[in-house]
């Protein structure tokens, strides 16, 4: 009997400690490491000792990622590695060793869509990383939800007729202009999308910490396949965040 209770516990602690990861959220700014706590301390334990993740949603020992539910959002998940990496400016994200977790963060998907209740399009989702500036979490973590309404119309009208290696987005999306990379394919497979940036632009390998990247699902002509959007800070606008394409409300489902 002492288990449950326990986890009850844990899941109120956590409720509390998760408030933090939206970078919305101002006045929790100040506790960057909480989701590392949750994860280090709580969810992979919880799967060593007990068997199962709580309060995650998911803990893949193999994988070396957990999936953890945002208290902040009815259907946004986070994807998180349960090793140490603080976000997108470690070097450890383009060793040759390193897992995708932008793949495992797209099979992660399905629990996007138990919180929504429904199956969603794949053009519907959106996955997205912080600059270093950009977050307020220590903790490498990719968001995802659904994608705003109107990135999905600009990605509709544009995408198609997009080159195949990196350019400009042909109009800026809320403010901010964006690199853009198609790739057709049903999965990302071995693409890591970090790996694919930093092989792709100079600038982006030698300051990682000031990029921001969103993958978003897509369709070109009947071919599934994903969009990779990147951005970096800027002095008017130092704090690149790709989440801002990212629909915590999920209206698109509506």
């Amino acid at each position: 009997m002492e288990a449950p209770i326990l986890t009850g516990v844990r899941v109120v602690l956590i409720a509390l400690a998760m408030i933090s990861v939206a970078r919305s959220e101002a006045p929790f700014a100040g506790h960057p490491g909480a989701l590392w706590h949750v994860i280090h301390d709580l969810c992979v334990p919880d799967k060593a000792i007990l068997g199962f993740s709580a309060p995650c949603l998911a803990v893949d020992r193999v994988g070396g990622f957990a999936v953890v539910p945002d208290p902040n959002g009815r259907t946004q998940i986070l994807l998180t590695p349960t090793r140490r990496i603080t976000g997108i400016e470690s070097p450890d994200l383009l060793s040759a060793n390193v897992p995708n977790y932008w793949r495992a963060a797209w099979n992660a998907r399905q629990f996007l869509e138990r919180r929504a209740g429904r199956t969603i399009p794949r053009e519907d989702i959106a996955m997205a990383i912080n600059s270093h500036n950009g977050r307020t979490q220590n903790q490498l973590h990719i968001h995802i939800n659904c994608v705003r309404i109107e990135v999905r119309e600009a990605l509709k009208k544009y995408a198609s007729r997009l080159p195949g290696g990196w350019s400009r987005f042909p109009i800026s999306l809320f403010g901010r202009h964006y690199r853009v990379l198609r790739l057709v394919g049903e999965d990302l497979g071995n693409r890591d999308p970090f790996k694919l940036l930093a092989a792709g632009d100079e600038p982006a390998r030698a300051d990682m910490g000031s990029e921001t990247l969103a993958v978003i699902g897509a369709n070109f002509d009947g071919r599934p396949g994903f969009v990779i959007l990147a951005a970096r800070d800027s002095p008017d606008s130092p704090e690149a965040a790709a989440e801002d394409l990212v629909d915590h409300g999920c209206v698109v489902l509506r």
